[in-house]
């Protein structure tokens, strides 16, 4: 498809898949065939909360250096933008821009967090001497990526952003000759695979001064521990003190490490950083309404639910998208909203207080992007 104006025409190639991800291109270009601006539209499903949706994401946003400053880039993001709203109720940005992608209806709507492990708290829990190896740790391998994808699926299955990973998703970090990859440990027991740690790679000629966890996933506390002995084990040979691993404080792992004592740091950027916009409220809103109806299922509620989501879908209740947002992944509760100027009207207090009781509670996870899905 085309759309010239000022001497400029869009266009958008199909789609093609890249690193498990379909891909299209949208651009720029002027009348003579010159590039000008250009960006990548990737689609996935993201989970929010039990359900996932098909969604689409914005990502290598770039304008050639002549033309910046005129406007190119807000005409291609509206254009792509009514482009995705044809196909998906809601747009994300992996890594957005301070003070630019907000002029678009985006929001931040997940906070970034890590565990930081001190190598001496897992050996005091686990009982092993320091350097030793952990029984059924292995390295892993291409075969085992269906026993991975199935681990992570299972561990994060209700945790909002999180992406659903297909059967053939394979977002490791490929080695290269200045760039060693992902690293990956994989956990047996009972002849199965019961959890994994990929490590981020380390360029060569880096210092050995950090060690950190892309993802840490195992289906139980005692798998979970094993795991973080054996990261312990590495940095005990390199002579490290402590170690981070990239997992949300209320998953299993960050449980396991909190038992073990750790902190968590988390950032909340006012601007940029991981981003989402509503695109079709009222599809939106009806494609979650499975995932609504469970949020609130263990709250009683005087307040009628079909036609509390009717006013929701029609944007009498809640009438700002990104304030919606926010909410439906759980960036934001019930009370958040209301600190930032969006009241609920009282009869819907209680069902909304269910509705969005914010990321961390029992009925709904911190929401939470795992560094190999971004893009």
């Amino acid at each position: 498809m085309s759309d010239h104006e000022a001497g400029v025409g869009h266009t958008e190639t199909p789609d093609r898949e890249v690193r498990s991800l379909r891909m299209r291109h949208c651009r720029l270009r002027t009348a003579e065939g010159a590039p000008v601006a250009e960006l990548e539209v990737l689609s996935f499903r993201v989970r929010f909360g039990a359900v996932a949706v098909c969604a689409e994401g914005v990502g290598g946003v770039e304008t050639q250096p002549e033309f910046r400053r005129q406007g190119h880039m807000g005409r291609l993001l509206r254009r792509t933008l009514t482009g995705m709203a044809d196909r998906v109720d809601v747009a994300f940005v992996s890594d957005g821009i301070e003070g630019v992608y907000e002029r678009f209806g985006f929001v931040g709507a997940v906070a970034e967090g890590h565990l930081v492990i001190p190598v001496r708290n897992v050996e005091q829990a686990t009982g092993g001497e320091p350097g030793t190896a952990v029984p059924g740790i292995r390295d892993g391998s291409p075969a085992d990526l269906p026993a991975l994808i199935h681990l992570y699926n299972t561990a994060h299955a209700h945790r909002p952003w999180t992406h659903a990973r297909h059967p053939g998703w394979n977002r490791l970090v490929p080695r290269t000759t200045w760039k060693p990859g992902s690293q990956v440990l994989v956990l047996q027991g009972g002849g199965a695979t019961v959890g994994y740690a990929v490590l981020e790679g380390r360029a060569f000629g880096d210092p050995l001064g950090t060690v950190t966890v892309d993802e840490l996933v195992a289906e139980d506390a005692a798998a979970t521990r094993r795991l973080l002995a054996a990261v312990a084990r590495l940095c005990w040979q390199r002579r490290l003190s402590t170690f981070t691993v990239r997992e949300p404080a209320d998953s299993l792992t960050g449980r396991v490490a909190r038992q073990m004592g750790c902190t968590y740091r988390q950032g909340f950027p006012p601007s940029g950083g991981m981003m989402a916009a509503v695109l079709n409220r009222s599809s939106l809103v009806r494609t979650l309404e499975p995932e609504l109806r469970r949020r609130a299922a263990s709250r009683p509620s005087g307040t009628a639910h079909g036609a509390s989501l009717d006013a929701l879908r029609r944007g009498d209740l809640i009438p700002d998208d990104k304030a919606l947002i926010r909410l439906l992944l759980g960036h934001w509760s019930v009370d958040d909203a209301y600190a930032h100027g969006t009241p609920i009207p009282d009869r819907y207090q209680d069902l909304c207080t269910a509705w969005f009781p914010g990321g961390g509670g029992p009925s709904l996870p911190a929401p939470y992007a795992h560094r190999l899905d971004r893009y």
